[in-house]
């Protein structure tokens, strides 16, 4: 699924939330599919303290009469960007319901996705558009606080994939010696042949 996803992979983890929706909900309308990954890793900007607050008031906000329909509090990282492309979209129109259908989003790296070329927004980096001396959390952690029950495990799964990516790197690296020096020993013993050379006839070899 990962190697064959015709359409732009995003690492979510390190961008601004409202600057990497806002190109992401572009990018949609323009019909392009997206999938963004690492999503417990999107900064959002002010503390941690004063982001809770934000939410635990719009956690409030209910209809009276009946709940269930009602703005729905969500609490996984996901989730939470989810709604936020969603603002950015004209969702209840029908070019905007299937732009909306094409995004996908993650937490942490799965399997499937793990070999593919990921790619970052340098318009929303957060250390590109946030200043040094300037407040900050991570959606994972706002979403730990407001109820999310994942972050541990999810922690544990990017904790053994990037161990598993460490190994696999030290593995290529050893083969590409072995392969360098098989290069050399070969051409000590066979001279190399120059392509076009008039000299070298058919069964000289």
């Amino acid at each position: 699924m990962g190697q064959r996803y015709k359409g732009i992979v995003i690492d979510g983890a390190g961008h601004l939330m409202g600057r990497l929706a806002s190109v992401v909900a572009k990018q949609l309308l323009r019909g392009e599919k997206v999938c963004v990954l690492r999503c417990e890793g999107i900064n959002v900007s002010g503390s941690l303290a004063r982001n809770k607050l934000k939410y635990l008031n719009f956690l409030k906000k209910t209809m009276i009469t009946n709940p269930r329909k009602g703005p729905k509090h969500y609490r996984a990282p996901t989730k939470m960007f989810w709604k936020v492309v969603r603002g950015m979209l004209p969702y209840r129109r029908p070019h905007g319901r299937d732009a909306l259908l094409r995004l996908k989003l993650y937490e942490g790296i799965p399997p499937i996705w793990n070999r593919t070329k990921r790619m970052c927004v340098p318009s929303a980096l957060r250390y590109l558009r946030l200043r040094p001396d300037r407040r900050f959390c991570s959606l994972g952690e706002l979403a730990d606080q407001l109820g999310w029950k994942h972050k541990k495990i999810v922690e544990e799964l990017e904790t053994k994939r990037k161990r598993w990516n460490k190994s696999w790197y030290h593995r290529k690296r050893q083969i590409l010696k072995l392969r360098k020096f098989a290069e050399k020993m070969v051409d000590k013993a066979i001279p190399r042949i120059k392509l076009g050379n008039p000299n070298i006839k058919i069964g000289t070899l």
